[in-house]
């Protein structure tokens, strides 16, 4: 009878390990994410009166990838055109300018992503699109607590959300 070691059963797990990372992004890398003229976007930035943070945007692109590659079927491809991003919160100037950098957020301040997007099956043809202006009045009534210190929960939250409607295994 064999024994298993210490060292092998290690290297079975990470084998394991890496075989489901790969698996992962062979799925998400069936979504692109493409953010047109991001510069013009209302509300990506991480201070009062800065440009659009690059950070956040791979942030959103990244949880777009991960949520939306999950609800594929194997072969199909999902192509993702973010047109417009204003952020939950918002940051209001003050005297202070080191307040300047916390963004404040309240319920009038809706998370808000405007979007287009083409579902494309595994023979190539175009199984839905649309455009879509996502949004949600109520985010901050939302009972799940967990990830709040999350800078970006309430937007990835929105995100969630269209693509478990939209795409429904």
């Amino acid at each position: 009878m064999k024994t298993f070691t210490p060292r092998l059963l290690l290297a079975a797990a990470l084998a394991v390990s890496a075989i489901s990372a790969f698996a992962a992004d062979a799925k998400s890398s069936n979504v692109s994410v493409t953010f047109h003229e991001p510069e013009k976007f209302t509300d990506v930035r991480s201070a009062f009166g800065s440009e659009t943070d690059e950070y956040y945007l791979d942030v959103l692109k990244t949880h777009l990838q991960e949520k939306a590659g999950k609800q594929l079927a194997a072969g199909q491809k999902l192509e993702i055109t973010v047109n417009d991003v204003d952020l939950a919160g918002d940051f209001i100037p003050g005297r202070d300018p080191s307040m300047d950098r916390v963004r404040v957020v309240k319920d009038i301040f809706i998370p808000r992503i405007k979007l287009s997007f083409k579902l494309i099956g595994a023979d190539g043809k175009v199984l839905k699109e649309g455009d879509r202006m996502l949004s949600d009045m109520n985010f901050m009534s939302n009972i799940s607590i967990v990830g709040r210190n999350d800078p970006l929960f309430y937007d990835k939250a929105l995100l969630s959300d269209w693509i478990s409607k939209e795409f429904k295994s």
